[in-house]
């Protein structure tokens, strides 16, 4: 509150500040060795300040008084000298959030340097000890971290945040006479008690770079896609990418005008879920202190609405929707199938485990990327593929989507099972 209130005194006719203070450890172990060990201990303060449709903004990590004067004073300094902008300023005090309800999102671990190093150890002594073709490791990684962020602004809204993230991960290397093939799997949560066993993530990474062992090439063809559920939360990315407000307004997006038109086959919903108790995107208010609310980005298929803050919003002549700083939860509904179920139903097609690239663009919405995964015959994988290419445009992938699994993967923001899609064009040899 002090900072506003010296944005107030030297003339600001609005202000709105963040701070965010973190510390976390990080250990890597590689081969049995500690290879790396790190303590973060962070901490900033951003002030934006307005006068009238003017902006100016600043940042610093010294705390003193002296330096929170003298870092108000520069983001004054600096809107002087900006355009003004009809769109510029706060979020609209009827939006901001009233109540913050507990969303369960703080759950502080310290096992200590030891006790790190022998969870990643025993994370990738699992992975090395089941297969002699396990030939290397890039390592087993366990991290902690904990942040607390505060925002406040000049419409008397002030809101603080306590959240954590620990994790762990494994990533081996398989090798036989055919080469070498590399694969990871990870757990994150909030509450270290939810992680999963380092016993299980590291048989997890082994699996799946053993079954990648005598990968082959495809001929180029037209079939369906499976995407697994941890790389299927890519395609619902780019659909938030093609609504973000910024894309929109630059008239840089595939899917101008497309509110209230159909966009993905008509059993598709995709929806915001910001309240979820423990959540990695759960949020009571976004970056501009707006209330967040569950709400259907997409419902039968039809697109109800933008990803949107209050810049955005009012470039468009809209309201915010509570997105400044990204969704929250972003979860397409699963159906009854789980991915052993949706290869039966693809039959024959391509099971994608792994995406290479960023051939993406999503002004026209084309989209071909580098891909690993599996060939399926009558529902069961057959071999390992690789060294492919899958292409088609998302417009088109979004309409083919045929199911989507139950096997939701809920480590991240953004919450999908399988995608199966009828059919897109790999390019092979």
């Amino acid at each position: 509150m002090q900072v506003l209130a010296e944005a107030k005194k030297s003339g600001a006719t609005a202000a709105e500040a963040g701070v965010n203070i973190s510390q976390g450890l990080s250990v890597t172990v590689r081969l049995g060795e500690v290879e790396t060990v790190e303590h973060t201990r962070d901490k900033g303060m951003g002030v934006t300040v307005y006068f009238g449709q003017r902006t100016g903004s600043a940042s610093t990590t010294d705390f003193s008084e002296q330096a929170l004067r003298e870092t108000v004073r520069a983001a004054c300094t600096i809107a002087k000298y900006t355009a003004e902008d009809d769109c510029a300023g706060l979020a609209d005090p009827e939006r901001l959030a009233k109540a913050i309800p507990d969303l369960d999102l703080h759950h502080p671990w310290n096992p200590g340097m030891e006790q790190a190093i022998e969870l990643a150890r025993a994370a990738e002594s699992a992975a090395r000890g089941l297969d002699t073709r396990i030939a290397n490791s890039e390592g087993g990684s366990l991290s902690m971290h904990e942040g607390l962020e505060v925002y406040g602004n000049t419409h008397g809204f002030l809101g603080a945040v306590a959240a954590t993230r620990h994790s762990l991960s494994v990533s081996v290397i398989a090798q036989d006479d055919s080469g070498m093939q590399r694969d990871h799997w990870y757990t994150v949560a909030r509450d270290a008690g939810l992680l999963e066993s380092p016993q299980t993530v590291g048989l997890q990474a082994a699996r799946r770079s053993l079954r990648r062992l005598r990968s082959r090439k495809l001929s180029t063809r037209e079939c369906p896609i499976l995407y697994e559920a941890p790389i299927a939360t890519s395609l619902l990315s780019h659909f938030v990418s093609a609504v973000r407000g910024s894309s929109l307004y630059r008239q840089a997006s595939f899917l101008l005008d497309s509110l209230g038109k159909p966009i993905f086959a008509d059993f598709v919903r995709i929806h915001e879920q910001p309240h979820l108790k423990g959540a990695q995107g759960s949020a009571a208010f976004d970056s501009e202190g707006v209330a967040t609310q569950p709400r259907d980005l997409i419902r039968d298929g039809i697109l109800q609405g933008y990803v949107l803050d209050s810049y955005s919003a009012r470039k468009l002549k809209m309201q915010t929707t509570g997105n400044a700083g990204g969704v929250h939860n972003l979860t397409i509904d699963p159906g009854q199938d789980d991915l052993a179920a949706l290869m039966k139903r693809m039959h024959t097609g391509l099971l994608v485990t792994e995406l290479i690239g960023f051939g993406v663009n999503t002004i026209t919405g084309d989209y071909s990327r580098g891909a690993a995964g599996f060939w399926v015959e009558n529902g069961e994988i057959q071999y390992p593929v690789e060294e492919i290419t899958i292409a088609g445009n998302l417009k088109d992938m979004f309409r083919r989507i045929a199911a989507v699994g139950s096997d939701v993967d809920t480590r991240g923001n953004i919450r999908s099972g399988s995608i199966l899609i009828e059919s897109m064009t790999v390019a092979g040899s």
